[in-house]
């Protein structure tokens, strides 16, 4: 019995430490923010083509756990130019999206970016990571007729 309990105790205690080391994965607020940040300059350094190619790579400094760079065009109906976990959404269209809530997050980020130049949005979306819908916040900033975004899930 007395082992039992012990197997019992070192059970929990590996889970709960396996949910940390989980949470602890997840990128922050201020990595996203400081990915956008790093984006920007790397276009203006860059030019968009090279930029964008390194933004697409998922195995470029632009992809970090959960963290990735996205690239729309906001006088294109938020076309999207870059992405770096999903390429099927480079070339579409991104303005009329919405999360699972029918939130139409991809508006409200355009707008944010045309009327303030940068903000963040919450919405929900499916982690690349672990494939769940998550609630998610996402920075943002303009750059000419760019919006570069970064998100992080909560």
């Amino acid at each position: 019995m007395k082992k039992a309990l012990i197997w019992v105790g070192v059970a929990l205690f590996l889970l709960s430490t396996g949910n940390i080391l989980l949470a602890t994965d997840k990128g922050k607020p201020e990595e996203a923010k400081a990915m956008v940040e790093k984006a920007v300059t790397y276009v203006k350094a860059s030019g968009n083509e090279k930029a964008f190619a390194e933004f697409n790579d998922p195995k470029g400094k632009f992809v970090d756990r959960d963290l990735y760079i996205w690239v729309a065009d906001i006088s294109a109906q938020a076309k999207c130019l870059a992405h770096g976990a999903n390429a099927k959404l480079i070339g579409k269209e991104l303005i009329e999206f919405k999360d699972s809530d029918g939130k139409a997050f991809i508006g409200e980020i355009v707008n944010g970016a045309k009327s303030k130049g940068n903000g963040w949005v919450d919405y929900k979306w499916t982690n690349p990571v672990t494939k769940n819908i998550e609630r998610k916040s996402v920075y943002f900033e303009k750059l000419n007729n760019l919006v570069i975004a970064c998100g992080f899930y909560k």
